[in-house]
């Protein structure tokens, strides 16, 4: 059987955080209910090509914020996937949970249904930057979140990190990091802030220079490489480029996205990739819902672009792309068939080939942007 994952995109929020740009709505409320049923329907609709020769090994929930749904609605929406398509006994089932929008009666029906990860939203434990950056909650409300989880039982927890926030100081960072580590989740993850346009955080740096300074690029990558160390020492695996896991702990559902495996997604501005075919739903939700079987083909891929873009995906996990995987997977040599990209990068010493494996050096891991370019 064909192993497959699910996506499905829950485009609510409570509010929207200052620096988001991905497709999500505070003020739509009224449709909530239209969108958890025309979900349901492109499920329905999209399974009949699919239950016969795959099998789901992971389904993930993100956003917006799906915990702000009733949990009825998550719920719903896990049952009409089990109707609908094979999901493997030991699947990895996510759920993105955002403090401020939890209830013990919302962790008790996730558990009840299935879903066996959380990936709360931190962001920082310092109250002053969470609503800089325009978060809900507080520290206290995460801290409410992530003990009520663990007192129900649930035992794999990711945590997300923003770092180089406007103002935010290294030893802001040594708190947070602190902090996070002694709780002991599973799985931390790591993101550098990324000022896009149409924020509202860009507008705010744009006009409050005194109130919203970022951190300059050289204390970002201190910041970076001082997570890296710390985590590393209290045994979390940097495993990808942003993320770091208790053994046994990493996110499936992204390694086999970074392993250039299939995937459906569901719901307003989701992305799928089949036959190497990547596809999306339409962005505006009113659409989505009108005509949810309208979709755009974002990319046709031969087998050279496939090849491509498995290095560039390979290149953001740790241990790199595997030499014998590749040659497998597209009965090609990597080093070969890329031999002037990687050795181009090898003089550059962004890259290093280690035995059977490609992957990002030191000074690769503070260039990497550089390297995945050299694939696309």
């Amino acid at each position: 059987m064909k192993e497959i994952g699910i996506y499905i995109h829950i485009p609510f929020c409570k509010r929207k955080c200052y620096y988001c740009d991905f497709v999500s709505y505070d003020n739509k409320f009224e449709k909530i209910d239209s969108y958890i049923e025309t979900v349901k329907k492109e499920i329905e609709d999209t399974s009949q090509t699919f239950t016969k020769d795959h099998i789901v090994t992971t389904v993930y929930f993100g956003g917006g914020t799906p915990s702000f749904l009733e949990s009825k609605h998550i719920k719903t929406l896990l049952e009409n996937i089990r109707v609908n398509f094979n999901i493997s006994a030991d699947a990895e089932i996510t759920l993105e949970v955002n403090p401020g929008t939890i209830t013990e009666e919302k962790l008790k029906t996730y558990q009840m249904c299935g879903i066996n990860r959380l990936s709360i939203g931190l962001q920082t434990t310092n109250d002053i930057l969470l609503k800089k950056i325009g978060r809900i909650h507080t520290y206290s409300e995460f801290l409410s979140t992530y003990n009520l989880a663990r007192k129900l039982g649930f035992n794999n927890i990711n945590v997300d990190l923003i770092f180089a926030l406007p103002d935010e100081k290294l030893e802001d960072l040594e708190n947070d990091l602190e902090n996070i580590i002694e709780l002991n989740p599973e799985h931390i993850s790591t993101y550098s802030l990324i000022v896009e346009d149409g924020t509202k955080i860009k507008e705010l740096i744009k006009e409050n220079d005194n109130d919203y300074i970022l951190p300059s690029e050289e204390i970002e990558r201190q910041m970076y490489w001082y997570i890296k160390n710390k985590l590393e020492e209290n045994g979390y695996r940097h495993y990808e480029i942003s993320n770091f896991a208790r053994k046994g702990f990493e996110s499936k559902h992204n390694l086999n996205c970074w392993k250039q495996k299939e995937y459906l997604g569901f719901g307003t501005a989701a992305h799928s990739f089949i036959d190497g075919v990547r596809y999306s739903n339409k962005k505006i939700l009113s659409e989505y819902i009108f005509n949810f079987k309208s979709k755009n083909v974002e990319d046709k891929m031969d087998r050279e672009e496939m090849a491509k873009e498995y290095m560039m995906l390979g290149l953001r996990k740790i241990e790199g792309v595997s030499i014998s995987e590749f040659e497998r997977k597209f009965n090609l040599n990597p080093l070969l068939y890329f031999r002037f990209e990687i050795s181009k990068l090898v003089e550059e010493d962004l890259i290093e080939v280690d035995l059977d494996d490609i992957k990002l050096t030191k000074k690769g891991l503070d260039f990497a942007n550089i390297v995945w370019e050299e694939f696309v």
